[in-house]
């Protein structure tokens, strides 16, 4: 087709510029050995992350002003920006929410079964119904769960979460094995073995802030439980307490989890709220956690609805993972908005080149070229401008995700509430990206098309 040639050479440069071709063989190179570095390193390395993402930047720069002119590359680098800004930023953000995602289900459940009520005693029976409602059901527990304060020493307090589980079930309904870096699980299977101390199980940074480690003894103090509510008086001078052995710690690298949570023996937490055999809820684990939901509605209809209560991880956190989504969404639309300013730099770039060829255009069209014809030239320069921009801007954007996940950039767990900045490539997403920028790039082709394609021989030849 001799549009495509004919846009091939508005496009070329006309020359290959020795300068410009030497420095992309030595960006190149430096590229290649970022990426050998940060490959070889076993943790960190920056200088190789900063080598590899300006050596693949510095190597397009040079390549697109060596083999195109100045009109052309200026336009390939801001598509090439927004595609590569895009694509990091999609990952990031899809790594926040899958980190989230495995985070809150590692040490919680897929779905829970809470009672309005303050009595829970026929829990068994639930459990049985949750057991059979569903295939996807693998394991099934109850739990009790109870806001605390715990004390070691004189000067070390915090308020804390004590979760309650069965020792013997936690395994098939919990990861937190996954979690464990002090001790372990089976632990609190010593409750009751003779041990006048029963064991508890603290998130890491709980332990760091009470200063205690394996072996060490807290104290847990049950709030208000010296007020008789009935009366609203006082039972007793001092609120009940009892001590507890540190026989494991867990990292979650949730902060809220690490910093709050602690585990113990079902019966333990039973006599320590002194409600007797009663619990707070069951939790199941599930085989999908996206049928999570479906499990949880088929679960309340079998159990006839009030008092009963259930709900699946997603609906937990709700607030959370939506606010992540809207996130996700406004970057996506303001990036996007990036790929937009780039076509609209590209349609002056071609309208300028339709203006400068008027005279070469008119010639065609007076030798027999049709207005499709010409049109479609300047349909396959606007792609092809998209297309290697886009090429050029996934290629960076993929290497900087490799390069950032590889160093492992650190965040401060107080504010982001993990300790790592997460890298997660769907390729689902690139392709989306590729998509939207080609149809943006096309679109904004059309215009300088339409353009090109009304002129007249007359208007081109008016002058000559």
């Amino acid at each position: 087709m001799y549009e495509v040639r004919i846009g091939w050479r508005y496009l070329y440069g006309g020359k290959r510029e020795r300068f410009m071709l030497t420095g992309a063989a030595v960006s190149a190179l430096a590229t290649i050995a970022g990426g050998a570095m940060l490959a070889g390193s076993s943790g960190g390395n920056p200088a190789a992350v900063a080598l590899l993402i300006v050596g693949m930047i510095s190597t397009a720069c040079f390549l697109l002003f060596a083999l195109f002119s100045v009109f052309t590359s200026v336009s390939v680098l801001g598509v090439a920006l927004g595609v590569s800004a895009l694509t990091i930023v999609l990952a990031v953000t899809t790594g926040f929410q899958q980190q989230f995602r495995d985070k809150v289900l590692g040490v919680n459940a897929h779905v829970i079964v809470l009672k309005s009520q303050l009595t829970f005693a026929e829990y068994r029976d639930v459990m049985k119904t949750a057991q059979n409602i569903d295939p996807d059901v693998l394991a099934v527990q109850p739990f009790i769960f109870a806001e605390m304060l715990v004390t070691r020493g004189k000067g070390e307090l915090s308020g804390v979460a004590i979760k309650g589980i069965d020792p013997k079930l936690v395994r098939g309904v919990l990861d937190l094995d996954k979690h464990m870096i002090e001790g372990s699980i089976d632990s609190l299977n010593e409750s009751g073995a003779g041990s006048s101390i029963p064991p508890i199980i603290m998130g890491k940074e709980l332990a760091h802030k009470l200063k205690a480690k394996l072996g060490d003894e807290v104290t847990v103090v049950v709030p208000l439980s010296n007020i008789d509510f009935d009366t609203w008086r006082q039972k007793s001078s001092a609120p009940r307490t009892r001590k507890f052995r540190v026989t494991g710690i867990f990292y979650s690298g949730f902060d809220e989890y690490d910093r709050r949570l602690m585990y113990t023996a079902l019966q333990d937490t039973q006599d320590l709220v002194g409600r007797g055999d009663q619990v707070m809820g069951v939790e199941m684990k599930v085989k999908d956690v996206d049928r999570a939901s479906e499990i949880a509605a088929k679960l309340e209809k079998a159990l006839g609805g009030p008092p009963y209560q259930v709900q699946d991880w997603y609906e937990l956190n709700h607030n959370l993972f939506t606010a992540l989504n809207l996130q996700q969404l406004a970057l996506v639309i303001i990036l996007t908005l990036i790929i937009i300013v780039a076509a609209v730099n590209m349609v002056s770039a071609l309208m300028m080149t339709v203006t400068d060829k008027t005279r070469e255009i008119a010639i065609l069209k007076s030798m027999g070229s049709t207005s499709w014809s010409v049109g479609w030239v300047f349909v396959v320069v606007g792609t092809t401008i998209g297309f290697v921009g886009t090429v050029i801007g996934v290629a960076v954007g993929l290497a900087t995700c490799y390069a950032v996940g590889g160093y492992g950039y650190r965040l401060d767990p107080k504010v982001y509430l993990i300790d790592r900045l997460p890298i997660e490539v769907r390729p689902q997403e690139v392709l989306l990206v590729v998509g939207v920028t080609m149809v943006i790039s096309l679109c904004a082709a059309l215009v300088p098309a339409w353009r090109a394609a009304s002129l007249t021989p007359v208007q081109g030849l008016r002058y000559d």
